[in-house]
């Protein structure tokens, strides 16, 4: 089978010719039709993911398609089910074996290319907003990155919740699809910089959640125009600095900063994952998330995908065809 493959640190990732795996005790095998891509596969291609897999490793976080078999001991899902996984690796590939636990069942009406960038941007979005960031109806939340992968799913999610939703990206196209995702307010962080953040935010009252996916000058400004008790999620550094966000900041202005890792609750509290996971799929179901993906591509084409989010030249997600599909979206 083809597969999307890290070998050598130092070296970029490439299309190779494996032999396809089974699974084993625990597993599912998986015929894969999509992979979506994240900022977090930037990162494991240079090797500087904080939950790097050893080398060699099929590249793929997040994956839809179709179950050809079950390991020992798994009562399900069912051959013949359609699934998603978060898998952390593996996804872009034409078959793949994970762990049955990380998979879930996807409704009937949802697209592989849909479900494939489904888990991990919704799946942070909702519990860094609704558990770490403790969002309640009527708070004015701030979301940097606002047409990115997570951003886009941070506002639609938080004007769900019942937020104040601000938008924060580049140019008014990205401004464009963050207020048709539910955005009350819209800023061109490419018309200011952090200063002129931090007084266009105070000039709209302050924020009382932030939600960063970004980090640098804008994660900073965006701390600085919190409302007293307001909560600063760190969800990435998508500009490649870190913020710097000021102790004494956080004690004189009653703030919190908050670290979010969503990968890690598969870890500590599976449970609470899947009861979000769930919940944003019963979401999904009432018609009430529209995920937008910008850009299909084949599996022979991912480079090209990674160098899109390397750009930010993408809107929402990036999706991976595995299957010999592939097609820009509209």
């Amino acid at each position: 089978m083809r597969a999307f493959r890290l070998t050598e640190t130092g070296m970029p990732p490439a299309l190779a010719e494996i032999p396809a795996p089974s699974p084993g005790p625990g597993q599912i095998a998986v015929r894969i039709a999509a992979c979506g891509l994240n900022f977090a596969d930037l990162l494991m291609a240079k090797g500087q993911y904080q939950d790097q897999p050893d080398l060699p490793f099929t590249m793929g976080m997040e994956l839809a398609g179709t179950v050809t078999a079950l390991g020992a001991g798994v009562a399900g899902p069912a051959f013949g089910s359609r699934v998603a996984v978060f898998s952390g690796q593996g996804g872009l590939a034409e078959q793949g074996v994970f762990d049955a636990d990380r998979a879930v069942v996807l409704p009937d009406s949802m697209p592989f290319e849909q479900a494939a960038a489904f888990l991990v941007a919704y799946g942070t979005s909702h519990l860094a907003l609704a558990r770490r960031g403790r969002l309640t109806r009527g708070e004015r939340l701030v979301v940097l990155g606002a047409a990115g992968g997570v951003g886009l799913t941070a506002v639609e999610i938080g004007a769900r919740l019942g937020a104040e939703v601000i938008a924060v990206a580049r140019g008014a196209d990205k401004l464009d699809i963050a207020r048709q995702a539910g955005a009350r307010h819209l800023l061109d962080s490419a018309a200011m910089d952090g200063d002129g953040l931090r007084d266009a935010l105070r000039g709209l009252g302050g924020a009382d959640v932030v939600y960063d996916a970004v980090g640098g000058d804008l994660g900073a400004a965006a701390l600085r125009a919190l409302r007293p008790e307001g909560r600063h999620l760190l969800i990435g550094f998508a500009s490649g600095d870190l913020p710097r966000l000021a102790a004494n900041h956080l004690l004189v202005k009653n703030v919190d900063a908050i670290g979010f890792y969503w990968g890690g609750y598969a870890g500590f509290a599976p449970g609470v994952m899947r009861d979000s996971l769930a919940a944003l799929l019963d979401w999904y179901g009432q018609g009430g998330l529209r995920p937008h993906v910008s850009h299909v591509l084949p599996l022979e084409r991912t480079a090209e995908g990674l160098d899109m989010l390397h750009r930010r030249a993408s809107t929402g997600k990036v999706v991976i065809r595995c299957d010999g599909g592939g097609h820009i979206a509209s």
